[in-house]
């Protein structure tokens, strides 16, 4: 049986306003303290909880946010919603977690869901092209929403910097003596496009040919393997690719194997994530790391600032590269102390 209100005023020998002000600590300084402390001893003896529903009713906001996701099986986005989560529960709101997949439509669909339950805003980590139906229908309900891993010009967002993971990337294989070194990544989200732009502007002003760039249309191993091997079928003398990210890195694998290239000493590879077991792999996966979870948390903060009426503003995370055994020199060579040299600075 639910404890209701009235049943808590009952308890207490006061009118049911009563205990609804002395409930509410904005408004418990109406109360006389005994009566307060009368009304608030019954509520914990009774198990009683607000509802939720009729507050949001009353206030206008539910203490809700949305998250949509395209894929909550993908390791990335575990972290990120773990972080927003736990810093959206520190203010008192609630995450409620959808997965879109690669789909405007559903994208759409769940917005307009989420705005009939009157989420307060909303967290959008989304792979879908702009103009983005769901972003577009948040703007026209006013929702408030803060990008993840992408944004178009005057979005709210928290993204990867991957100008500066690319020069990490190439200034280490560079270092290594390649010359010869082409980009895989997905070509369906607007930020693994702008992970291959970035790659072909940071090569190219070191002085070396971009020619090698294969958009995959998918972000999954599989996919990988089917970029990977359009790309070494038709690249003279590549020596290295960058890939988008660990699970096309892995397809990379795959297709290396299938062409009969030993890895690292006739290619290598580095990932993007660096997601868990990449060290386990054969050769261990060279990839970039970045702090999902804090990523989460500095979203949940910065919608938190726009609830506030705050101003939208852009924040970029910095990569770390991690050297394990799937880079090497070109040529068959392999020298650890020439693979840990220091990676110049690119650009």
């Amino acid at each position: 049986m639910v404890t209701t209100l009235r049943v808590v005023a009952a308890a207490a020998g006061v009118h049911p306003s009563t205990a609804s002000r002395a409930l509410n600590e904005k408004t418990r300084h109406l109360v006389n303290d005994a009566v307060a402390a009368r009304v608030i001893a019954a509520a914990a003896r009774l198990g009683y909880r607000p509802d939720q529903a009729a507050a949001a009713l009353r206030s206008g906001r539910s203490r809700l946010v949305g998250a949509l996701v395209p894929g909550i099986a993908n390791p990335v986005f575990a972290p990120i919603l773990s972080g927003a989560a736990a810093a959206l529960s520190k203010a008192g709101l609630g995450l409620l977690v959808a997965d879109t997949g690669h789909d405007a439509d559903r994208a759409h669909h769940i917005v307009q869901e989420l705005a009939a339950r009157r989420v307060d805003g909303l967290l959008i980590a989304t792979a879908i092209r702009q103009p983005d139906p769901a972003t577009e229908l948040a703007r026209a309900r006013g929702i408030p929403f803060v990008m993840i891993l992408r944004a178009a010009p005057g979005d709210a967002a928290v993204m990867a910097d991957n100008t500066q993971s690319m020069e990490l990337a190439l200034a280490h294989l560079l270092a290594l003596g390649h010359r010869r070194i082409g980009y895989l990544g997905g070509g369906v989200a607007d930020t693994r496009s702008d992970r291959g732009a970035c790659f072909v502007q940071v090569l190219v002003a070191h002085g070396l040919p971009a020619e090698h760039v294969e958009m995959t249309q998918g972000f999954d191993r599989a996919a990988g393997q089917r970029g990977a091997m359009a790309m070494l079928e038709h690249a003279s003398g590549l020596t290295a690719v960058v890939c988008g990210n660990d699970l096309i890195a892995l397809g990379c694998y795959d297709a290396a194997r299938t062409l009969g290239l030993r890895l690292p000493e006739q290619l290598s590879i580095i990932g993007h994530n660096d997601l868990p077991h990449m060290d386990l792999v054969e050769p261990p996966l060279t990839t970039l790391r970045l702090d999902y979870k804090t990523m989460g948390e500095r979203a949940a903060s910065a919608l938190l600032g726009l609830l506030a009426d705050g101003s939208p503003a852009q924040q970029f995370m910095t990569w770390e590269l991690v050297v394990r055994g799937s880079t090497a020199p070109p040529g068959g060579w392999a020298a650890l102390g020439h693979a840990n040299a220091a990676m110049p600075r690119i650009g």
